[in-house]
Order: structure tokens, then sequence, then C-alpha cells
């Protein structure tokens, strides 16, 4: 189940079988689509019959599929230490390493006990997920989202980490020893060359921690021979403190919206590599929190706004369930210790309560950290109709967690059914903008791209440019106020296509001062 995986070639029975995946897959492809599958091979389950064998005995002929080290000593009342300092990446309070009494050593287990991480040193393993990797390609699956592939590859000297997080903590972060580790360029390379290029399959790999250009191209410019693409972390991580771990806030602004997204439009196209483009996932919380505003009167502007931004930028777009109706965080008013179910949440909020269970003003900022940034946000069931449970499931179901209290106004029957002569939904927002991207792909998706105007604490602007469609310009007001913004002298507007005010043409100046609405998006089509 989910991300630590007991079977790799079959799907668990509460979801359905493997021949309701060939049937999804094969109605897919009567209407033009095909289906990516989810890759977890940095770790398995540690209910896989991999590690069952592996953890049985130090004899077993699977002990070296995964990476088992000796304490590295006893504390004073006999219990054995951790191989190093490494923390648990879902909850640094945590040791990354799990103790079998059994055998008498330490196993590595990244982000929980219940995941022990694979080792790819072992030439066998990595035989093993080629094999699974072609199994679903064989069925029918186009190719694969990576999970994590980018801590596939440890040092293996597998020294300490630097006290990152304090001295007067017992575990820090280990990044520096397993992100893009030694060999991954090396096991991804393999990887192409055995699977991906006799499939003609596409990839995706999530590769956190990394933010380096040339170290990214390395994987995905197109003489590479490794991914197709990655997911890019820098405007996730956005309100991360630099250098700690993810679960805490940092201040920012437009201009680091602005800063990002250049970076990543500019590298991709300077380089010839390929960008993926989005701003949640199940791993964030919902982006119309996060980005913009999420109150009952401004929500679906915001959500708009978004909408506009990733349709017009370059690359492969990327969806997340609910996003397209504008889901919103879960309410600031629920109980963290009935409601929130995610493990990084349950830890954090321990680890939190453990440190300043006597300081109710840090513990209040430590509940913001959850209220803002859990996991959680993006985990609530997805909202289809104004009916019981959303209906995601039967009345009299209780589903995994508790639906969001909006689900009555925001839903996608709600949205789908909608009717106005001046606006639109949020979703009917995203299909025309879809529709849009697709009927200028040379502009939207292939084209040029550069950043517009003086840095503004508000607004943010770039050029679009393809060889067929010209020249387009997009501008967001990034805050909940009006502003007035110049447009450049350079660039001359012909007239507005589509903003997020209204379902027609916005009737704004072209020339001059631009007079902006609170979290206001334009696209404007440009002469020459």
């Amino acid at each position: 189940m989910g991300y630590d995986i007991a079977d790799y070639k079959a799907i668990d029975e509460i979801y359905g079988t493997t021949e309701d995946v060939d049937f999804l897959i094969a109605e897919l492809k009567k209407r033009g689509m095909n289906l990516m599958m989810d890759l977890v091979v940095n770790h398995t389950s540690d209910e896989h019959d991999w590690f069952l064998s592996s953890r049985s005995s130090r004899d077993s002929s699977k002990r070296s599929w995964y990476i088992w080290k000796a304490p590295s000593g006893f504390d004073d009342d006999g219990n054995p230490l951790p191989p190093n300092n490494w923390s648990q990446i879902l909850g640094e309070a945590n040791s990354a390493w799990t103790y079998d009494p059994k055998t008498e050593e330490f196993f590595l287990s990244l982000f929980t006990p219940e995941q022990p991480d694979l080792n790819w040193e072992n030439p066998e393993v990595r035989a093993a997920v080629h094999d699974v990797m072609s199994y679903w390609l064989d069925r029918g699956a186009c190719g694969y989202r990576m999970d994590v592939i980018n801590l596939i590859s440890k040092d293996q000297r597998f020294p300490d980490a630097p006290p990152s997080l304090g001295k007067d903590r017992k575990y820090h972060p280990g990044g520096k020893y397993y992100v893009n580790g030694p060999r991954m360029h090396e096991y991804l390379r393999e990887i192409h060359e055995k699977v991906l290029v006799p499939y003609n399959a596409i990839t995706v790999g999530e590769m956190p921690g990394v933010s380096d250009i040339r170290e990214i191209m390395k994987t995905v410019g197109s003489t590479s021979g490794e991914l197709n693409m990655i997911f890019i972390f820098d405007l996730v991580d956005i309100d991360n403190e630099p250098g700690g771990v993810r679960m805490t806030l940092h201040p920012w602004g437009v201009k680091d919206i602005r800063r990002i997204v250049d970076k990543w439009q500019r590298a991709m196209l300077d380089y010839d590599g390929w960008n993926s483009v989005f701003c949640e996932n199940h791993d964030n919380p919902r982006s119309v929190s996060r980005y913009t505003d999420d109150s009952d009167t401004v929500r679906d502007k915001g959500a708009k706004l978004l909408a506009l931004m990733q349709t017009t930028l370059n690359g492969t777009l990327f969806v997340y369930q609910g996003e397209e109706l504008g889901m919103r965080n879960v309410p600031k008013s629920w109980d963290i210790e009935k409601e929130y179910k995610d493990i990084e949440s349950i830890n954090f909020w321990k680890k939190s309560k453990a440190l300043y269970g006597d300081d109710p003003k840090r513990l209040a900022e430590e509940r913001k950290v959850l209220e803002v940034k859990a996991r959680d946000h993006a985990r609530t069931p997805m909202q289809w109709t104004a009916e019981t449970n959303a209906g995601f499931c039967a009345k009299g179901t209780e589903p995994w967690m508790r639906v969001n209290d909006d689900y009555k106004e925001v839903n996608a029957a709600t949205q789908m059914s909608y009717e106005s002569n001046d606006d639109l939904s949020v979703w009917q927002y995203w299909q025309r903008g879809l529709a849009s991207r697709k009927e200028h792909k040379d502009v939207f998706i292939y084209g040029d791209y550069q950043t517009v105007g003086v840095e503004s604490d508000e607004v943010f602007a770039y050029l679009r440019t393809g060889k067929k469609a010209g020249k387009w310009l997009v501008v967001f007001n990034f805050s909940g106020k009006e502003v007035e913004w110049n447009l450049p002298e350079n660039i001359n507007v012909k007239g507005w296509m589509a903003g997020n005010y209204l379902k027609g043409k916005p009737d704004k100046a072209i020339k001059g001062r631009l007079q902006l609405n609170p979290w206001e998006g334009l696209l404007g089509k440009c002469v020459g």
C-alpha cells in the first residue's frame, strides 16, 4: 500500500485487482490518454517478502538486499546505539536506523521503520527493480513517476551528518551523504538503457534536496540518458528555513516566486532540458492556501491565478487532485491529535509537545507550522459532490480522514455545472486554460520565456514568445490589495485575452499604468 510496497506486482485488494488496472489502461487509451505508474524503489515495506527474508537471518540470501550495520556502541544501560547520527526524514527527532533484536543489527530506514531502504549497491536489487518496471510497462503503462529516486545511492562510509539542528539534538539530516549520492547517475543511466529506451517510457523523478542547475541537467538534459524530467522542489520549499527541515516556516514574497520561476524556466531553455510544472502534490499543503488567500471571498481568484500561471509556463504540467477545484487547507480549528493522520505530522507534534509543552507561546508557533504545511491538507478525501462524505464514499462509510468542512460549497459537481454570464468556476477556468495551452503550445509549452518589468513586492510578470503565435504577456498581482503596475514601454499589448475576474476579455489599460485587483491575473496578446 502507498509508499511502503509489500508486493510490486500486485494491487492491494482494498483498491481492486491487477485486472482492474488492465481495464483502466485500456479505457484510457481509447480516450487518447495513458497511465503513469508510481515507482517506489528507494525502500520497500517491512512486510515485503524480500525484507522478511533479509531480517530472518544474517545468512539470508536477501540479507544484502537491504542496508544492515552493527551498532556503533552501547549506552550506559546497554542499549545499542545506531551506526551514525542520521535523522529520520519524517521525524527528525528519531534515528534513521531501526534495530532488529533478532539479528542484533540496525537496518537503514530513512523515512519510517516500516520502510527499510533497499541496497542499490547490490546488482540483484537493481535487476529486480528493472524487472518490476518491465512488468507494468508490458501491461501498458506508459512510464513512471519515480519516488525519491535521487536517494537510492548512499555514501558507503555512512559518516555522521553535521549537527545542523543544534548540538543539543541527537540526530541530524544526513542528506549530504545520500541526496544525489555517488552512484545515482550510474543507476539512472542503467535504468534508461535497460528499461526506458526499449519501451520508449516517460519518466519524472521526484528529486528533493537538489537545486543546482548543472547537477540537475546531468539527469534531465536532452543528452543525459537518464530521465525526461524531475520534480524540482524550490517553489514548494519556498517557506522552509534555509538549511533546515521541511516543517519550518520562513518569510517569503513574490520576489522569491519570480526568482524561482525565472531560474528554472530559463535553465531548461538555456541548457536544453525539460521542466515539470507544479505547485501542489500529496506532500505539500493546498496551493491556494499557501501562495494566495483561501478565504471565501477570494479563494476562487487565487486558485485561478495559480491556474493561469501554471498553464502558461514551459514544460509538462502536473495538476494534483482537487487543485482544479481550488480545494484548500483544513480549518485551523481541527483537533490535531484527532484529525491529523500523516506520520510526519504525528511525529512533529509529538516532538513539539515534548520540547515545548511548558511553553504555550512556542507550542502555538509549532501548531502554526502544521496549520500551514502539514501534508494532511492535501490528503483529505476528494470532494466530488455536496452529498455525505463529499461523494467520495457511501453514507455510513467512514473515510480514512475527515472530509474538509467546505465540501458542500467546493466540489466537482457544483463547479462542473456552474452557469454564469460573466464568471467561470475554478474547474471551468482550468479547463479553458488547458485548452488555450494546447492550442498555443508553441508559446506556452515550448516557447521562449523572459521575466519583464522591475522587481516588485506585489507583481510578477513574464513574456512568452512562440514562432507561430507570437508574444504574450502574463501579469499577476500576488497580493491581497489593489496595486498599480507600469507596463514596460518596449512591450505593446494589443489586448487582454483572459483574466481571472471575468469570463470575457478584461477591459484594462494596454499602455502606461495598469490597475490590478487583489490576486488578479491577466493574459495579453502583444504586437510583434
